[in-house]
């Protein structure tokens, strides 16, 4: 044969020398195309939660028709050795494993693969029947069985090497029939114990390790409200205290909340402070926006003193977790023009050329009480490490749950370095990232470390807004990282969909928060008490906003939506299938003011089917369609319908539902599937 390489030939290609780049050797037959999920090519961390099954796909497959084998490899970020599952094929060169990380942290996980000379002739000698072949194939299988027995030791090594010794006398006895010859080659206990010893000579492993965090389950499934401490006085026109709050925690730990957020504690500048509706002159005892943090009696890690103590504090941390709550604090990296930084550390701010300092702008909005840090400063890693020690305070102090304001404007490697920093101590913590903003700023922020987000939910109203949008966030690419925080209404956002008042509004909005997404939020009591009055026409600032006056809320008016929110707070708590994300199905009715979408939970053993009358003022009705066997329910037979709002249970049966609903009652359903179990009268909850 004509040598390719001649010299009358260009330089040869990569590999004609028997060597490879990468190291590998010309004898490594199988190939891993990808390993999946990975958040781009491994640059970012897949998140979970402790417990939780990672199901990993490995794309790999050989030449010809020998038998791969493929592990799932998985490890602790700090462990030296990696455990492995192995891997079982689906079809079309796609492997399929699971692994739950034990604890919180960070872990890193990849694939191994090689072909497996025991397993294909295992597979060879399953359809092999003539005689003499049967006979010959047996004794190469017995050379493959020794050499595993040299693998192995103990017990193993006897068992194995006895089998091979058997099967080659076997072969080579004219006397053998090929049936009890074949039985003996394919005894399948035997065959497990050669799998425990492959010949992995020429494996190859996946070249990225890619990187996973797992977070404790709240970074999964919370429920949000939002308080301003100074408002929680019972007495009108007083400030209130952190002693104030402890005496709302049994309402709100009530109406089934776990998390209690809190806008910024901190002291408040006096220099350009803003007056109620954001009025540029303030008076005398006009109290500031939370958000223009610092002043003379210190910045990010002091108190406003109105609101107590350190001491205070700590004793509401305790106070909140004897509630089943815990605190989350806002973290806002930016100033006060009186701030203490200013002063000690100008060079991290921008100076303009008439000798002022550059506040905060959005045009049209002008902050002029709030002076943003300036990222490409000298001093970078100085402001950097300034910033990251008000987190190590906070959490010092027993926070372990942040809200971060406007993320999105401070540096990216400044939020990847900090997450990362703490994470790696308190692997426990909690970040949230408050960034409406572009899409794939969002994305990247959640890549970088945070561990909730927030979304459009609140300008997504339509059915198909609502169901575009989420499906986006439950099978989108943002899955694996993505983790979506939904809030109906902020102290910054009143939607004008609230504008008219009506409780129907509020009540479906929550409905919908509450059961398409598993981490959800409100604002809390402008929304118990259907807060709705904008500044102006078509505005989403509230008039007489709390983020620049004090604010008293009449907690026992009658129309207070405290009941309802306990209740769709409580059936959240009760039914894991609202626990995730991952599972929502949206489901065909045949009337666009109403939305139907089933979840379930990850064992199946918990099926909820939500249908919301996304019409304030009319009744509304449709066909529903939902087939029994996408619940586990047998053709033909009928199934019970908990309304888990309502109380009322109906019998389904076939594939088509009728569902009214009259929004001046209750404007949504949701419904636990339930199954007919003894008699027509005894229904269990599905599976």
């Amino acid at each position: 044969m004509k040598n390719i390489f001649s010299a009358k030939t260009a330089s040869p290609p990569a590999g004609a020398d028997m060597e490879f780049a990468n190291g590998a050797s010309g004898t490594v037959r199988a190939v891993i195309d990808a390993v999946l999920p990975c958040v781009d090519g491994g640059r970012f961390p897949v998140k979970r939660v402790v417990g939780e099954p990672v199901r990993v796909r490995a794309h790999c497959f050989t030449d010809g028709h020998d038998v791969l084998r493929v592990q799932l490899c998985w490890r602790a970020h700090d462990q030296a050795g990696f455990r492995e599952v192995p891997m079982k094929p689906l079809g079309n060169d796609v492997w399929e494993a699971r692994f739950s990380p034990p604890s919180m942290g960070r872990y890193v996980y990849t694939a191994v693969a090689w072909v497996d000379p025991f397993e294909s002739w295992r597979s060879e000698m399953t359809r092999r029947v003539d005689p003499d072949d049967v006979r010959i194939a047996a004794q190469v299988g017995a050379l493959e069985i020794a050499a595993a027995a040299a693998r192995a030791e103990g017990a193993d090594r006897v068992a194995l090497q006895r089998w091979a010794t058997e099967l080659d006398a076997v072969a080579a006895s004219p006397a053998s029939d090929v049936v009890s010859l074949k039985a003996l080659a394919l005894d399948e206990e035997y065959a497990e114990l050669a799998r425990r010893h492959p010949d992995r000579r020429h494996a190859v492993r996946h070249p990225v390790e890619l990187p996973l965090v797992a977070d404790r389950e709240r970074a999964r499934f919370s429920t949000w409200y939002e308080l301003f401490p100074r408002s929680a006085s019972p007495v009108p026109g007083a400030h209130g205290t952190f002693r104030d709050v402890e005496a709302r925690l049994p309402a709100i730990a009530a109406m089934g909340f776990d998390v209690l957020y809190f806008p910024p504690i901190h002291p408040i500048g006096r220099e350009q402070r803003k007056g109620p509706n954001n009025a540029l002159e303030a008076g005398p005892g006009d109290v500031g926006s939370p958000w223009a943090i610092g002043a003379a009696e210190g910045g990010h890690k002091s108190i406003l003193p109105a609101l107590g103590s350190a001491e205070d504090f700590r004793r509401l941390l305790d106070r909140a977790a004897a509630h089943g709550l815990e605190i989350a604090l806002d973290i806002a990296f930016q100033c006060a023009p009186d701030h203490p930084y200013v002063k000690a550390h100008p060079d991290w701010f921008r100076w303009r050329p008439d000798g002022s300092v550059q506040y905060a702008e959005n045009p049209p909005k002008k902050y002029q009480d709030i002076y943003p840090f300036n990222f490409e400063c000298e001093d970078w890693r100085g402001l950097w490490a300034e910033l990251k020690s008000v987190l190590d305070h906070w959490i010092g102090e027993g926070v372990r749950i942040f809200r971060v304001d406007n993320p999105h404007t401070k540096a990216f490697p400044f939020w990847e370095w900090a997450i990362g920093e703490v994470k790696r101590a308190h692997p426990d913590v909690i970040f949230l990232a408050e960034a409406f903003t572009r899409p794939k700023v969002m994305h990247r922020l959640a890549k970088l470390g945070f561990s909730q987000s927030y979304t459009y939910f609140t300008w997504r109203n339509t059915k198909k807004e609502l169901q575009e949008y989420f499906t986006e966030l439950s099978s989108g690419p943002g899955i694996d990282y993505f983790r979506p925080n939904v809030w109906p209404n902020t102290p910054d956002i009143l939607h004008e969909q609230f504008h008219a008042g009506e409780p129907a509004v509020f009540m479906s909005r929550l409905v919908l928060a509450a059961t398409l997404a598993a981490n959800y939020g409100i604002y809390g009591p402008a929304y118990e008490l259907c807060e709705h009055l904008p500044r102006g026409p078509g505005s989403e600032e509230y008039l007489d906003s709390e983020k620049y006056q004090l604010r008293h809320w009449n907690h026992d008016d009658p129309a207070s939506l405290a009941p309802f929110i306990a209740r769709v707070n409580r059936i959240r708590r009760e039914n894991p299938a609202l626990h995730w994300d991952r599972s929502l199905r949206f489901l065909h009715i045949d009337n666009d003011q109403l939305l139907a979408y089933a979840k379930e939970s990850p064992d199946g053993s918990n099926v909820i089917v939500t249908v919301v009358n996304l019409d304030p003022h009319n009744t509304q009705s449709g066909w529903l369609g939902l087939e029994p066997a996408s619940v586990g329910v047998a053709a033909g037979a009928s199934f019970q319908m908990h309304d888990l709002l309502s109380g009322q249970r109906f019998i389904w049966q076939g594939d088509w539902h009728y569902v009214r609903l009259d929004p001046h009652s209750v404007p949504a359903h949701i419904f636990v599937v339930r199954r007919r179990h003894g008699d027509e009268r005894d229904f269990d909850y599905f599976l």
